[in-house]
């Protein structure tokens, strides 16, 4: 039952950062467009994501629904030591989508728009960064459960060198797909081409910031990187994930819409697994007590077993459904 459990969590989680992860790095490429294409930007990107944006947060409330029954003790562990930047992310996510929906229906005239336009923007950035340091603080080993004063216990965890590096990374992550995802949405050439010039841009910036989450593992005294460099699984992914790059510039250079996001998927998923085969089972990383893992925080049997029922009742509709909504709305985008 639990196998069962851990492929829909993971699942859930790579489909969230594919979908979701795109859709927040696409206000990220908002915010940082020049002044002389910015509107053309917009408009491709509301095109690109107003008809299913919603949907993608439903990923996340699997992932949360799963953790919330299947292990509650890792639900609660999260909720209690990084209530801070979960409160943060929260916000963010509430910001972005109120905001995206307001500055398509909130007056003109006033000029509001505008303002609604940095707040997604913004947001779009600090949602992403935030879940970087949400995923450092549980990996680098510094959550304790006696802290000393409040800074040990709520603060450092997540606010430090690693997690900051965690941050950009994610960031970086989430703009590549965001900007490999709008080269099949850009009717116009000169869209396609900056598309493809961020792509590229994103994808340099997500080798480098990659180096420098090893980097500052080191400098930050965890042993993240001795833990991840001494799995043989964690070592081929990586390497398979390099060796890809010079595969997806290529397409990407061709703006080969759908070949290009299917290169980019892949390229994330053997990252996202690299990190996955590395630490697994272990999900909460303590420095003073021991770990919790997918196993030794796992709910009683019976719970297991009706959770593993809905979800896969769940799968059937839900899947279906997604398809007729990205054929009805996306056609009609």
């Amino acid at each position: 039952m639990i196998s069962i459990i851990i492929f829909f969590l993971l699942v859930s989680i790579i489909i969230y950062v594919l979908l979701g992860g795109a859709d927040f790095g696409a206000g990220i490429i908002e915010l940082f467009a020049g002044p002389k294409n910015k509107q053309q930007t917009i408009k491709v990107i509301n095109n690109a994501i107003a008809p299913v944006w919603e949907a993608n947060h439903m990923w996340l409330i699997i992932a949360v629904v799963i953790l919330f029954n299947a292990f509650p003790k890792i639900y609660t562990t999260v909720s209690v030591y990084l209530y801070i930047p979960l409160i943060i992310l929260l916000l963010g996510i509430v910001l972005r989508g109120t905001s995206f929906v307001f500055r398509h229906y909130d007056a003109y005239k006033d000029g509001s728009h505008k303002i609604y336009n940095i707040v997604f923007a913004v947001s779009s950035l600090i949602v992403s960064f935030t879940f970087g340091l949400i995923i450092g603080a549980l990996m680098s080993n510094k959550l304790t459960a006696y802290p000393a004063n409040f800074y040990d216990g709520y603060i450092r965890p997540w606010l430090n060198i690693f997690t900051i590096s965690v941050g950009a990374f994610v960031t970086a992550l989430f703009t590549f797909a965001a900007s490999v995802y709008l080269i099949g949405e850009a009717l116009n050439p000169e869209d396609k081409k900056a598309f493809i010039t961020k792509a590229k841009i994103a994808s340099i910036t997500l080798v480098c910031t990659g180096g420098v989450v090893f980097i500052s593992s080191v400098i930050d005294g965890n042993d993240f990187m001795l833990v991840f460099l001494s799995n043989w699984k964690s070592q081929a992914l990586i390497i398979a994930s390099t060796l890809a790059i010079p595969f997806t510039w290529k397409i990407i250079s061709l703006g080969m819409g759908w070949m290009a996001r299917a290169f980019a998927g892949v390229h994330i998923v053997l990252v996202l697994s690299a990190f996955y085969v590395a630490f697994f089972p272990v999900v909460v990383r303590f420095k003073d007590m021991e770990s919790l893992t997918l196993f030794n925080s796992a709910a009683p049997e019976i719970t297991l077993r009706y959770l593993v029922y809905a979800l896969l009742i769940g799968s059937c509709i839900i899947f279906p459904m997604l398809g007729y909504l990205m054929k009805v709305f996306k056609h009609n985008a």
